[in-house]
């Protein structure tokens, strides 16, 4: 979409970021500053999760951050009363976290979204939501790339309770009109995710382990392809579907060009001017949920919505490795 479009789109609108500490969220808030919105963010800034106040460090006085849990639907309630859009990012995305706490993991990513979205319909019937879906609930597939018309079988609970998420959103479009779009992402990365560990995303933590001069663990064989997008572009592929016509009650794939592991362990290193890796068995519980190869195709949302990603993985590592080295202190 042209730049002056998505400028007129957000301008001056009333914007609420759930999830808006953690890793797309800050980045999201960010360009959504830049575009002179008027942005609302909440966040529970749990520990397990990406939320860190130094993502909005710079940005703090500019943003109106109530610290609330999805889970509480009283303070939900006026905080979505108003908006012009919702983007829905509030969310637990680890997978072993979801196996290890299944209730807990339902509750924020399908109870909570189904009330939200019940609170939209009894005070803001007109607001445009656009939800953080995942490629997570396809499971293990057998062709490549996976489209949006691929069946859905998770692998893990995680997987389970953000596709209840993400249906919760879809039949409220097509039982109440409300404006919906679910975004299944693929691995993202880039500044400010979290890095001190794996439980969130595998790639912050090799980030991490390479530039403490620590080997990267790559699990399996290391032939095991993966998709990556950069999160600027995954930023973009948000606000497109919040200011497009045609994404109401649609869901769309993100997704690149992809890579082996041991791919991007080598990319990694290089670009990093050193470290190393090395090749081990998953361990048991991350076997037993892992989904193979997978590559998304992004065919829609590019044909509908005029999105691709722009950033490769060389240009996308490297600024991350440098948003790592200059912010250790923050995020270690």
């Amino acid at each position: 979409m042209p730049k002056h479009e998505i400028q007129e789109a957000f301008a001056g609108k009333r914007v609420l970021v759930t999830g808006g500490f953690g890793f797309i969220g800050s980045n999201l808030v960010l360009r959504l500053l830049e575009l002179n919105a008027e942005v609302d963010v909440i966040d529970a800034m749990l520990p397990e999760t990406g939320a860190n106040p130094f993502n909005l460090a710079d940005v703090r006085a500019r943003i109106n951050f109530v610290r609330v849990d999805v889970r509480d639907g009283a303070k939900m309630t006026s905080l979505l009363r108003g908006k012009d859009y919702v983007f829905n990012l509030a969310g637990l995305s680890s997978h072993i976290g979801g196996m290890r706490d299944p209730v807990g993991d339902l509750e924020v990513n399908a109870l909570a979204q189904l009330r939200l979205l019940e609170t939209c319909r009894a005070v803001n019937p007109n607001v445009r939501i656009v939800f953080a879906g995942t490629r997570q609930v396809y499971g293990r597939v057998e062709r490549l790339p996976v489209g949006e018309t691929t069946p859905v079988s998770p692998v893990d609970y995680n997987g389970v309770s953000k596709l209840a998420g993400e249906f919760y959103h879809l039949l409220a479009n097509r039982i109440y009109g409300l404006w919906t779009t679910s975004l299944r992402m693929t691995n993202t990365y880039g500044p400010r995710m979290r890095v001190r560990d794996a439980h969130q995303t595998f790639i912050g933590f090799w980030l991490r382990l390479i530039l403490d001069g620590e080997r990267i663990p790559v699990f399996g064989s290391g032939d095991q392809t993966r998709d990556f997008n950069y999160v600027e572009d995954v930023v973009d592929a948000f606000l497109y579907c919040a200011s497009h016509s045609s994404a109401k009650g649609k869901v769309y794939n993100l997704g690149a060009k992809p890579i082996s592991l041991s791919g991007l362990a080598e990319l990694l290193i290089s670009l990093n001017g050193g470290g190393s890796y090395s090749l081990s068995p998953y361990p048991s519980d991350r076997a037993a949920i892992d989904i193979g190869d997978y590559a998304g195709d992004y065919s829609r949302i590019h044909e509908e919505l005029g999105w691709e990603p722009s950033t490769s993985i060389e240009e996308g590592l490297a600024r991350s490795l440098d948003f790592y080295r200059a912010h250790k202190m923050h995020y270690w």
